[in-house]
């Protein structure tokens, strides 16, 4: 049959993305006890495709992404994927992201209760040919804040939320990245107090006055964040995006930043 892709194009455009988005396959993620977690990842997987020609060719991303679907997952398998990618595809440049819902085990603090804890986590990789791969690590982590200007006005009480830190960090090459499970728990160390899917009585007393005592804005959270986050080894680039959703307002107090070390 004719190969309509490998034809010359003649407009003289280079794209910089084309390939899949939307695809979802089971992928088994490394975790850190040495096993592994199974998860459903939502996949966008693209290559750089020269003006030379007219279109890649589609149907090699999913051959190239479904053996490595049966592995556990880590950097040095997305950097072997990118690499088959590259190879396969006559790329010079290959990106893939791959988003999923990841499960910790949380005790609750006074009765021990187990329970898990899901947190949307994301794996991209970038790799050009001839160099080494760039990983970010993304984990959005969920935690409780409470208003510290509330707390002061107030006779009693203070009003609080749930609150999100969607977190994207990158290491420098000779490095690798810290663990999901090391990432969630820096994080959620920065908010008003840690969230719990099971919480018995003795438990939502503790982590209800756990955040009275620990009241921070939204800056304070983000502030709190940026300075854990330098403190890793051999980190790169990170960015840190906080929200809080507001109790007493119609909208949601937020707040960014974003470092290249």
């Amino acid at each position: 049959m004719r190969d309509v892709q490998n034809q010359a194009d003649a407009r003289g455009i280079a794209i910089q993305h084309v390939g899949i988005r939307d695809a979802h396959l089971p992928f088994l993620i490394k975790t850190k006890d040495g096993g592994f977690q199974s998860v459903l990842a939502r996949i966008q997987f693209t290559v750089e495709l020269p003006e030379k020609y007219k279109g890649t060719h589609m149907s090699r991303f999913l051959e190239i992404l479904t053996p490595w679907s049966q592995k556990p997952l880590a950097e040095p398998e997305m950097d072997a994927m990118l690499g088959d990618a590259l190879s396969r595809l006559d790329a010079q440049a290959a990106d893939v992201e791959l988003a999923f819902k990841y499960f910790v085990k949380k005790q609750a603090p006074v009765s021990g209760r187990a329970s898990l804890l899901d947190y949307d986590c994301r794996f991209v990789g970038r790799k050009r040919a001839g160099e080494p791969m760039a990983f970010t690590l993304g984990v959005d982590v969920p935690f409780t804040s409470l208003c510290p200007c509330s707390k002061e006005i107030s006779d009693y009480g203070a009003h609080n939320q749930r609150s999100i830190c969607r977190v994207r960090v990158r290491f420098a090459p000779g490095h690798d990245c810290i663990l999901i499970e090391d990432l969630a728990s820096l994080v959620e160390a920065q908010g008003s107090s840690p969230i719990y899917p099971l919480l018995k009585r003795a438990d939502e007393k503790y982590v209800t006055e756990a955040a009275y005592d620990n009241p921070k804005f939204v800056e304070d959270i983000l502030r709190d964040n940026v300075l854990a986050l330098r403190k890793l080894p051999g980190i790169a680039w990170f960015s840190v995006e906080c929200e809080n959703f507001e109790s007493i307002h119609n909208h949601n107090a937020y707040a960014s930043h974003e470092e290249t070390i």
